[in-house]
């Protein structure tokens, strides 16, 4: 694919981009002052690179941080059919694969319901893989259900003729330096990446460049064995007890951007000149 900094509007097929989903969606751990929410993740800097392209581009982003799969199909599909979007991102069932009791086929039968939603009113779709999590010291034990349901994912779009933004084969997933401290979301680097991957899948011409993070200082292991003391003290356990207690992290929390507005209305979010996006 050619990168390109035209802004011939001309170049995109579509104008209005909504996404639904949960915290991947949602842009957690990747904070900015300036951007609705306070987070700007992939998905900010995707429609950054189209605003670049088309000035009056419309972008909504519904998704919540701790939502599962049926939530999301109650609280967001019918909202997100409303703002009459021609090109949907998907990012549903992660929550729900992680929970030990859940099986890949049935999130995966909700997902399909999802999708097929969008279908019906001719809007582009896009999903995701899982992210590979073998490297993954708490989630590891979910990569065979992981792995399932991104083949199901596979299915879902060649049946519905969506797009795979695939998720499991990113360096991402393999190198703590792309994650926030919580090990879970990714940090601005890791959205970063995931957004340029999201461009190449849609074939849209942009200025992304790869970036590469810093060596990780050197640390002996009890200095690693403190910081997973530190880690499960401030962010696994306070994950843990909202299991148990059935509450969830976007309890009360309404959509960053529930309105399909270019990105320079209601506060310009980050810097989308040229179709560039800065880290």
């Amino acid at each position: 694919m050619q990168n390109s900094s035209n802004s011939d509007s001309s170049e995109l097929p579509w104008s209005r981009m909504i996404v639904i989903g949960d915290s991947f969606a949602e842009g957690l751990g990747d904070p900015e002052p300036k951007a609705c929410g306070r987070l700007r993740g992939w998905a900010d800097r995707v429609a950054e690179v189209f605003a670049g392209l088309d000035p009056n581009f419309a972008y909504a982003n519904l998704a919540v941080r701790g939502k599962v799969i049926r939530q999301i199909a109650a609280e967001q599909v019918a909202p997100a059919l409303k703002l009459k979007p021609d090109l949907v991102f998907i990012s549903a069932g992660g929550n729900d694969v992680l929970r030990p009791r859940s099986n890949p086929d049935q999130i995966s039968q909700r997902l399909e319901k999802i999708v097929a939603e969008f279908s019906a009113v001719d809007a582009t779709v896009v999903l995701f893989s899982a992210f590979d999590v073998k490297d993954a010291k708490v989630f590891r034990t979910v990569r065979e259900k992981a792995a399932v349901f991104s083949q199901n994912i596979y299915s879902i779009a060649n049946k519905h003729d969506a797009l795979v933004v695939h998720c499991w084969g990113i360096i991402a997933a393999h190198d703590e330096r792309y994650w926030d401290a919580d090990r879970l979301h990714l940090n601005a680097l890791g959205h970063h990446t995931v957004a340029l991957q999201v461009l190449n899948t849609l074939n849209v011409p942009h200025n992304l460049k790869r970036q590469h993070p810093a060596p990780l200082p050197e640390r002996s292991w009890r200095q690693a064995r403190h910081e997973d003391v530190i880690w499960a003290r401030e962010h696994f356990m306070p994950w843990v007890i909202r299991r148990v207690k059935r509450v969830s992290s976007g309890d009360n929390l309404s959509p960053k951007r529930p309105e399909a507005l270019p990105l320079t209305v209601n506060g310009a979010d980050a810097d989308s000149s040229a179709g560039t996006v800065q880290l």
